[in-house]
């Protein structure tokens, strides 16, 4: 979800009112998945890296994290969306934890649509605590050590039970990952559009879910 603080600085607002602005399209996002009948949908939130922004920025952010997370609990539960959080959860602050463990308890029932937020996370950091959670899993039986397989590492991802991706989309014009389910993103198609986030409106999002899928029927060609 790039593309905030540009988008903010263009209308000469503190990037905060930028991420505030997203809020409205994570929305359009989920409503867009339920038109679509899209199973999962997942976020790129808060990166590790961002930990290293100012603390005001940060702190600012956490704010808004935990106020969105309270104002949608009711529309996830009306619309029966599971709430995930996937990442290093446990450097939020514990307010904020608090939060995302209480609605992913309460939600977990929920069939409709799956939301994932990525917080505090870093696809680099997700295989390595991937297999730091198969090594320590292992010495738990003591078995003998063993060459780690794909299975592995793949069941001890911070949510092995979510397929993989079929599409990744950026916004903002940028053309690059970073360091967003680098695991998981092994065959899923990539699609880079120039508008900042707060600018995505689910229109737009069934517009690159469209052309992705007449991709794919033209690969397919006739039945």
């Amino acid at each position: 979800m790039d593309g905030n603080g540009r988008w903010a600085r263009r209308r000469g607002l503190p990037r905060i009112e930028g991420h505030r602005a997203g809020v409205r399209s994570v929305r359009a996002a989920m409503e867009a998945c339920r038109e679509l009948g899209i199973p999962y949908l997942t976020l790129y939130t808060f990166s590790l890296e961002n930990w290293q922004r100012p603390r005001a920025e940060v702190d600012e952010l956490m704010r808004l994290l935990h106020g969105y997370l309270g104002r949608e609990a009711r529309r996830m539960h009306k619309n029966r969306v599971r709430f995930r959080a996937l990442g290093r959860l446990g450097l939020l602050p514990p307010k904020v934890r608090e939060k995302v463990e209480e609605i992913a308890a309460a939600t977990a029932g929920y069939d409709r649509l799956s939301l994932c937020l990525a917080l505090s996370y870093g696809g680099r950091a997700e295989i390595v605590d991937a297999i730091n959670a198969v090594a320590a899993e292992r010495a738990a039986r003591g078995a003998p050590p063993a060459p780690l397989t794909e299975a592995d590492l793949a069941a001890h991802l911070y949510a092995p039970d979510v397929p993989p991706p079929d599409l990744v989309i950026r916004t903002s014009g940028e053309r690059r990952l970073s360091n967003f389910l680098l695991w998981e993103s092994a065959h899923a198609r990539l699609a880079f559009v120039p508008d900042f986030w707060p600018d995505f409106t689910a229109r737009r999002f069934a517009e690159v879910v469209a052309a992705e899928r007449g991709r794919r029927a033209a690969e397919a060609g006739p039945a």
